[in-house]
């Protein structure tokens, strides 16, 4: 009988031991900065990749300036600020998703808001992304409290009358989401476009690890999230833009493309739906993840213009769009 506990034991040792190096893996695989950048690697990803290109010339040509501010953990956060001339008042903070850049992702948005709708663009690199200082990677959670920062620093030098719309992508519309439902989010913000962004990194996260190994594996998601929570400074469940938005109540355009399996079109639907606030929803047909505005060009500035007008004129109506 000793024997059978002593195995028992040693099972059970193997297991939890398991569990721990796994948990490890998944949170570096996952919030760990990569040491080196992700390269494009199909004909779709390469093709986004000479556009972004183009756009990025274009928006060199502007001469934008770069900024620097501090996070409220010490790190130094860069953006490309391009402006008008000082007498700018309508602002956007163009926030990217997951392990690219502010520059790389956002600039074919920051040329249809500034050259065709006026608007002065902040250009933000998230911590632990393109030039910003940081190890781990905030998924939107502790980004919103830069993205607070980042609005804090227009308003200081371009004056309290001035009007703020945020629109990210991905990770970078959680951020947005989780920013309106700060309760320091400043008066200044009008209006938020979020494009494919998750309703719960916790839920996000379970979906892919779901994919990849066709199973659950929620132990290893919860050890993951202790790991996230003793190194970065915040659980799963606090990145979390379905709890944020209870708290919200700005106008926001949600986008989601039908065809989108990494941020599953479901989590676009059940935030639209659930928001209490003013609200927008675009969905794209055929679109997969990130590529509404790339295959529906054309309906996505018109949907977004007059949802724009809207917001700052402050004459909103519900309403739900297909592309």
């Amino acid at each position: 009988m000793k024997i059978l506990f002593a195995v028992i034991a040693a099972v059970v040792c193997l297991i939890v031991l398991l569990l721990i190096v796994v948990s490890v893996c998944v949170f570096k695989f996952i919030i760990v900065r990569p040491k080196t950048p992700k390269l494009p690697t199909n004909d779709d990803e390469r093709n986004r990749q000479h556009i972004r290109n183009i756009n990025n010339e274009y928006i060199l040509l502007k001469h934008p300036v770069q900024k620097e501010i501090k996070s409220f953990d010490g790190l130094k956060l860069k953006a490309l600020l391009l402006t008008h001339g000082k007498s700018d008042k309508k602002f956007v903070v163009l926030v990217h998703g997951y392990q690219c850049n502010g520059r790389d992702e956002m600039s074919h948005l920051a040329r249809h808001y500034y050259d065709d709708l006026g608007f002065a663009c902040l250009i933000p690199d998230d911590r632990a992304h393109g030039k910003s200082e940081g190890k781990y990677i905030g998924f939107g959670y502790l980004d919103h409290f830069d993205i607070l920062s980042w609005c804090d620093y227009l308003i200081k030098n371009f004056g309290e009358d001035i009007e703020i719309m945020l629109h990210g992508i991905s990770m970078g519309a959680a951020t947005v989401m989780m920013t309106a439902g700060s309760e320091k989010v400043p008066s200044q913000v009008k209006g938020v476009i979020e494009d494919c962004g998750y309703n719960d990194m916790d839920e996000e996260i379970q979906c892919n690890i779901r994919d990849m190994t066709k199973m659950k594996l929620s132990a290893v998601k919860k050890g993951a999230s202790f790991v996230c929570k003793m190194k970065a400074g915040y659980a799963f469940n606090e990145a979390s833009p379905r709890s944020s938005l209870k708290n919200a109540s700005v106008p926001i355009l949600f986008v989601h493309g039908t065809e989108d399996t990494f941020v599953p079109t479901y989590m676009g639907k059940e935030l639209y739906e659930s928001y209490k606030g003013e609200k927008e929803f675009l969905l794209v047909e055929g679109a997969r993840h990130a590529r509404s505005y790339y295959i529906a060009k054309e309906k996505y500035d018109s949907c977004m213009d007059s949802f724009i007008e809207k917001c700052l004129r402050k004459n909103f109506n519900t309403s739900a769009v297909n592309a």
